[in-house]
């Protein structure tokens, strides 16, 4: 059962103790004083009604992030004014390969290519930076919306950086039989934008990552909506098993690389380690290739 369905519930065990005001007994005419008990019933089950879509609303208007868009553009983030900007620039001409990998003649040939882990090879070289920069410059599409999910269960950054907490994430809608999908996605006051949190630590979390559930999870996102991209921001690929097990889901990989820091050979193992029929791109971080804002990031042809 929903967090929705629990509150209306709540609310209707209420009226039901303490009697469902509605105007059930104003006339129903000028001549008549009687009310049948036929529209009694009625009265009361709109006035549950309304009583269940004010208890709906008002969970929905909580539930909706409001991110700092000022804040994040001051910290170099994709901004959704008019204003062009260098970072813009760059995560548009990268998440147009990723677009026409997802929805063009390759997404034929890749398991949900609409689902787009996002990783690097250590911890530190801007993954979540790049998963944020991402879903903002998509949820910019006129046709597309966007769900960011913190798949780094182990060190979830996504919630800290765009400033918001929740009550549920990813980890406990799978470790738990009362949560449904709709409980742990926010929505945020960017129209296009949603979010789902890593949720609350978990020893099982390879389990969790590898089970049933999330299987069915990542099958729903990748075809619940046509017009939907995911992006998973990831654990780093070394050392950790949870990467690996979430890659075999999606269909496209990005790898984020720190210009002049990562290594080749880790990039070598961490490649090695997602599934062949993956599309994997790479972006490079911190490139001290532009003067103007912004950093430099550069996506290379999906193998």
């Amino acid at each position: 059962m929903s967090t929705i369905e629990k509150a209306i519930n709540k609310q209707s065990e209420l009226n039901a103790q303490q009697g469902v005001q509605s105007d059930s007994t104003e006339p129903l005419s000028p001549s008549s004083h009687e009310v049948s008990a036929d529209s009694v019933e009625k009265q009361q089950k709109r006035a549950a009604s309304a009583q269940a879509e004010t208890v709906r609303q008002h969970y929905l208007s909580n539930a909706t992030i409001q991110l700092d868009l000022d804040r994040l553009e001051s910290l170099n983030f994709v901004s959704l004014s008019p204003e062009r900007r260098v970072i813009n620039e760059e995560f548009r001409t990268i998440k147009r390969k990723l677009l026409n990998n997802a929805f063009g003649g390759l997404s034929s040939t890749l398991n949900h290519p609409n689902l787009i882990m996002v990783t690097s090879s250590r911890p530190g070289e801007g993954k979540t930076f790049t998963s944020v920069n991402l879903a903002l410059s998509m949820a910019l599409e006129k046709d597309k919306t966007v769900l960011l999910v913190d798949a780094d269960v182990l060190r979830p950054m996504v919630s800290k950086t765009l400033g918001f907490s929740s009550d549920h994430g990813l980890t406990d809608y799978l470790s738990s039989d009362d949560l449904s999908v709709e409980d742990v996605l926010l929505s945020t006051n960017v129209d296009r934008l949603k979010v789902i949190s890593a949720g609350k630590p978990h020893h099982l979390s390879t389990e969790l990552l590898a089970s049933e559930k999330m299987l069915k999870l990542a099958t729903e996102f990748a075809t619940r909506y046509p017009d939907r991209v995911v992006i998973f921001d990831a654990p780093p690929l070394l050392g950790v098993n949870e990467t690996a097990v979430l890659a075999a889901m999606c269909g496209q990989a990005v790898v984020v690389v720190e210009e002049n820091q990562t290594k080749i050979t880790e990039i070598d193992q961490a490649v090695a380690l997602l599934p062949e029929e993956l599309a994997v791109g790479f972006v490079i971080n911190k490139a001290h290739r532009n003067q103007g804002k912004g950093y430099g990031y550069y996506y290379s042809n999906s193998n």
